[in-house]
C-alpha cells in the first residue's frame, strides 16, 4: 500500500545553483567509472573500509593490481563517496549534479501554445518533470490531471518528436482526445491497432500494452525522443510480457515519463520496474533492492519478496530522485467543486452498430417532412434509438469494466457508477461481487438503506452501482468523491441530481465526474445535446416532459442533417 510509505511531498525549492553536500577530497581517495561500475580506491583505513562496505552491491576485486573495490553506478553510491572525501571523476560529478537539481517554484510557468490553463499544482508537476530532464514518475492521485501534465511537458518541447504514449487499450481514444485538446500545431496523432505492424507516420504515437510486444522492433526504428507510459503499475510483474516489452522499448529513449496514482499497488517489489525504466542507476541491483525494501528471504522453496521494510527510506529516495506525488487534500484550494472528464471507448461490435445506425438514418430520411408520419411513428423512432443505445453499452462493456477495475485498484478510493438498463447494473454486480452494492427498481426501501449504509461505512464495499432514476435522488454517497456514468439519461437534470449524490454536505474533496461513452456513437450525440441544455436546466426540469420531445426531437433533427 503506497500510503504506508508516503510522507510529506518534498518541499519545492528555488532552482538557482545545485545544493551538493561535499567533503574536501582526501589524498588517495578517488572514485572513477570502469566497465559500467565505480572503481573505488583508497589507502587502507578501517573507518573508510566500513564506509565502502555500506555501499549497496559493493565488491572487492582482490585479483586486480592494485587491489580495489567496485560498486554499481548509483546516486546512493556517489553520494556516500562524495560525502566521505572521495574525489569523483567527471561522469560521477555529472550524476551527482543532476540528482541535486530541485524543482523551480514557478508561479506562472510559460508553455507556449498550450491550449488550456493549468492549475498551480499542475504547473509544478510540469516544472518537476523539466527539472528531472524529462525522466520522472508523476504519481498524483487519480483525478488530478496526470495526462494533462504529461501532454503539457510535450508542448513545452515540440522539438522532441516522435513521442510514444503507452497505455491500457481502453484509454487510447482518451489520450488522442486530450492530445488534440491540449497540443497546438495540430500534430499528427496515430493510434496503433492490431498485432501486425505497419508504417508509423505520426508525431504522437499511441499504443496499448497488450500489443506492444509485437510492435517493439518497429517502434525502435523511429528513434522516439519521449516515452510516456500511463498506468505504469501495469509493469509491476517481471515475468509479464508487457513488462519485458516496455523495458525493451524504453532503452535508448532519452525522456521517459511514468504516470500512475499507485506506483506500488500492494508491496514495494512492484515499484522496482518503474524506477528501473526511469533511472536504472537509482536501484541498480534487484537483489539489493529486494533485501532492503522487500524483506527478501528464502523460505525453503524459493525467494519471498512480498515483505515491506525501510518504507520511509524508500519513500525519501523516490521523492528525492524521480517521484512527485500530490493528493487531492494537498491541492484542494486549487480545484473547483466538480471536475468533468469524458473517456471515449471504442466499440467492439462496431460492424453491427453501424448497420443498425444506417437503417435508422434511412428510416428518418424517408419520413423527413412528413409530420403526421413522424408523430405516428414516434414509438418506432424511440425503439430504434433505444436499440442504438443498447448496442453502445454492449460494445463498450468489456473496456468500461476494465476502467472501473483500474480505478478501484489504482488508489483504493470508492466509486459510484450510474447506468440505465437493469442488464448493465446486473453485469457490474456480477463482475464486482463481494465489493459492490446496488440500488435499482428491484431493491426495496429497507434494502436501499442497507446498501447506502454498507457503501458509506464498510471499507470492503468499494463500488455503488445505481440506476439513474432509482438512485439518482435522495441518497447521500459522500464516501466516494468520484462518479462515473456508463449510460446517459434524457435530461441534464437527472445527470446533475445523480452527480450530487457525492457532492453533498460532508464531502471534503472535489467531485470527479467521468463519462464513459462509446466513441462516434449515439451516446456522444446525446451527451452533446445534454450539455447544450444544461444552460436551460431549470426550464427543462420545470416545464417539459423529462423523456420525450426535447432531446429526442433534437437527436432526430441531427440525424436528418446527416449527423452521426
Amino acid at each position: 500500500d503506497l500510503a504506508e510509505i508516503e510522507g510529506e511531498v518534498a518541499p519545492v525549492k528555488t532552482q538557482s545553483t545545485p545544493t551538493v553536500t561535499r567533503t574536501t577530497a582526501k589524498p588517495g581517495k578517488k572514485a572513477t567509472v570502469l566497465d559500467n561500475r565505480i572503481k573505488i580506491e583508497f589507502p587502507f583505513n578501517p573507518e573508510t573500509l566500513d564506509i565502502v562496505k555500506s555501499i549497496p552491491g559493493r565488491r572487492f576485486n582482490g585479483d586486480a593490481y592494485p587491489k580495489h573495490w567496485t560498486a554499481p553506478v548509483s546516486i546512493d553510491a556517489v553520494k556516500i563517496l562524495s560525502k566521505n572525501g572521495f574525489a569523483l571523476d567527471p561522469q560521477l560529478e555529472v550524476l551527482l549534479e543532476q540528482n541535486q537539481i530541485t524543482v523551480e517554484e514557478v508561479k506562472e510557468i510559460k508553455i507556449p501554445g498550450l491550449k488550456l490553463d493549468l492549475f498551480p499544482y499542475q504547473k509544478k508537476g510540469v516544472a518537476f518533470i523539466e527539472a528531472k530532464g524529462g525522466r520522472a514518475l508523476l504519481a498524483d492521485e487519480m483525478g488530478l490531471g496526470k495526462t494533462i501534465q504529461g501532454l503539457a511537458w510535450l508542448q513545452l518541447h515540440p522539438e522532441k518528436r516522435p513521442a510514444i504514449i503507452l497505455c491500457p487499450s481502453h484509454l487510447k481514444l482518451n489520450w488522442a482526445k486530450e492530445a488534440k485538446a491540449v497540443l497546438s500545431g495540430k500534430p499528427e496523432i496515430q493510434i496503433l491497432q492490431g498485432t501486425k505492424p505497419y508504417e508509423i507516420t505520426g508525431e504522437i504515437i499511441i499504443i496499448n500494452y497488450d500489443i506492444l510486444s509485437k510492435w517493439v522492433d518497429t517502434l525502435k526504428t523511429i528513434q522516439a525522443q519521449v516515452l510516456i507510459f500511463d498506468e505504469a503499475h501495469y509493469i509491476k510483474s517481471n515475468s509479464a510480457q508487457r513488462t519485458k516489452a516496455t523495458k525493451s522499448l524504453a532503452k535508448g529513449i532519452p525522456h521517459v515519463i511514468a504516470l500512475t496514482g499507485t506506483p506500488i499497488v500492494n508491496r514495494p517489489i512492484e515499484g522496482f520496474n518503474i524506477a528501473q525504466v526511469i533511472n536504472n542507476k537509482l536501484f541498480p541491483n534487484f537483489m539489493d533492492y529486494a533485501r532492503k525494501y522487500c524483506g527478501a528471504h528464502h523460505n525453503g522453496f524459493g525467494w519471498d519478496f512480498t515483505g515491506a521494510t525501510n518504507k520511509e527510506e524508500l519513500h525519501k529516495k523516490l521523492v528525492e530522485s524521480i517521484m512527485i506525488r500530490r493528493k487531492k487534500a494537498d491541492v484542494l484550494p486549487d480545484l473547483p467543486s466538480k471536475l468533468y472528464s469524458y473517456t471515449p471507448i471504442k466499440l467492439d461490435n462496431e460492424k453491427e452498430y453501424r448497420k443498425v445506425e444506417a437503417d435508422f438514418i434511412r428510416f428518418v430520411k424517408e419520413t423527413k417532412g412528413k409530420e403526421a408520419a413522424i408523430k405516428a411513428s414516434r414509438a418506432e423512432h424511440l425503439a430504434k434509438i433505444e436499440a442504438l443505445k443498447q448496442l453502445s453499452i454492449q460494445g463498450k462493456m468489456k473496456q468500461a469494466t476494465q476502467w472501473i477495475r483500474d480505478f478501484l485498484d489504482a488508489n483504493g478510493n470508492k466509486l459510484v457508477v450510474f447506468a440505465v438498463h437493469k442488464t448493465t447494473v446486473d453485469h457490474l454486480m456480477e463482475e464486482f461481487k463481494g465489493e459492490a452494492v446496488k440500488i435499482d427498481g428491484s431493491v426495496s426501501a429497507t434494502k436501499r438503506n442497507e446498501a447506502v449504509e454498507e457503501f458509506q461505512n464498510n471499507p470492503k464495499v468499494k463500488l455503488f452501482v445505481g440506476n439513474i432514476q432509482a438512485a439518482g435522488t435522495g441518497l447521500t454517497l459522500t464516501a466516494a468523491s468520484s462518479v462515473a456514468f456508463l449510460e446517459l439519461p434524457w435530461t441534464p437534470g437527472e445527470l446533475v441530481q445523480a452527480e450530487d449524490r457525492c457532492h453533498r454536505i460532508g464531502q471534503k474533496n472535489t467531485v470527479n465526474v467521468y463519462y464513459l461513452l462509446a466513441a462516434d456513437s449515439i451516446e456522444e450525440k446525446i451527451a452533446e445535446i445534454l450539455d447544450e441544455k444544461r444552460s436551460v436546466l431549470d426550464a427543462i426540469i420545470d416545464g417539459k416532459d423529462q423523456q420525450d420531445i426535447g432531446t429526442l426531437t433534437k437527436l432526430m433533427e441531427s440525424y436528418e442533417k446527416g449527423g452521426k
